[in-house]
């Protein structure tokens, strides 16, 4: 009977051990489609429209379905993935901080984006009119000035938290501090007058949130000017939940970077790229989590700031 026993469980074994390399590559068994988030940068039909070779791009390497998920606000896509309604996420990088709070960590940050000159950061910066006399923060005390949605990195958290360290506090020196919404909305309230300045983002000066309105015909050229600069964001990560298939998340993760040299033409598109640009995005770089901590430490003393007031 101890033979028997003994046979039965060697042949059990040597089943899971042929079984093993069956499951680590099965994962499309399990995820047939899989469904990235992306936050809201530009209105819905434009940002479809943009992620369409990606979304092409992935379908062919990968052999799943992809879906683009869209959320009205930086918390949606956030709460999603919270929530195992998504698999992966482009988030900026106060959102993937917030994502990592929300999930008590279970968020992994994978690629980031690297420009020509191997750059993987960006600025926040504040806009005003050109015509409005105002043309530094100190012009600033009394005005209004919009930030773009309480989770964006370059539309709220670093600008604030930069203006503290350099002697304004917002909610004392400027006479309102609205959330416009997103990023478009802030800087067309500049340019209609419902806003004094507004806080966006610029990789450059000449590739921005403003200069892509310019280039889309949304605002005349030459109405926005920058006041003032942060230091350099490192550019949000394309995230993954820990709870997901290793294999899966590393298929992923290298069809998303091999995207620029699989389709030169679709990235273009992608990335808004101008043959005139001096240092465009040129592809990903792989990011661990440590790059992001000091993101953790800024909105942690955000929330400590809003506690007290």
């Amino acid at each position: 009977m101890g033979d028997t026993n003994m046979r039965f469980i060697t042949a059990t074994a040597l089943a899971a051990l042929i079984a093993a390399p069956a499951l680590a590559e099965g994962w499309k068994d399990d995820y047939q489609t899989v469904n990235i988030g992306f936050l809201s940068g530009e209105n819905e039909q434009d940002r479809l429209t943009r992620t369409a070779p990606l979304k092409a791009h992935l379908e062919e390497t990968l052999g799943v379905n992809v879906e683009i998920f869209l959320a009205g606000s930086y918390d949606g896509v956030i709460q999603a993935m919270a929530a195992d309604q998504i698999e992966f996420a482009f988030l900026g990088s106060s959102a993937y901080a917030a994502a990592y709070t929300a999930t008590d960590g279970n968020v992994v940050p994978l690629l980031t984006s690297q420009n020509k000159d191997g750059s993987t950061g960006y600025y926040s910066i504040l806009v005003t009119r050109c015509d409005s006399g105002l043309t530094s923060v100190d012009d600033l005390a009394g005005k209004t000035l919009a930030f773009a949605d309480p989770d964006s990195t370059s539309g709220y958290a670093v600008p604030y938290y930069n203006l503290v360290a350099q002697g304004y506090t917002p909610t004392e020196f400027f006479g309102a501090v609205p959330f416009s919404g997103s990023h478009e909305a802030g800087v067309s309230g500049v340019v209609n007058g419902t806003f004094d300045a507004a806080a966006t983002w610029q990789d450059n000066d000449i590739n921005g949130v403003y200069q892509r309105m310019e280039l889309k015909g949304m605002i005349e050229e030459g109405q926005v000017c920058k006041i003032w600069e942060s230091p350099e964001i490192t550019s949000g990560p394309l995230t993954t939940r820990k709870n997901l298939p290793e294999a899966m998340v590393q298929d992923v993760a290298a069809a998303v970077e091999a995207f620029p040299t699989a389709d030169p033409e679709g990235w273009n598109f992608y990335t808004s790229f101008d043959p005139a640009e001096e240092n465009p995005t040129v592809g990903y770089v792989r990011v661990d989590h440590d790059r992001y901590q000091w993101i953790i430490d800024m909105r942690a003393w955000l929330r400590e700031q809003r506690r007290k007031s």
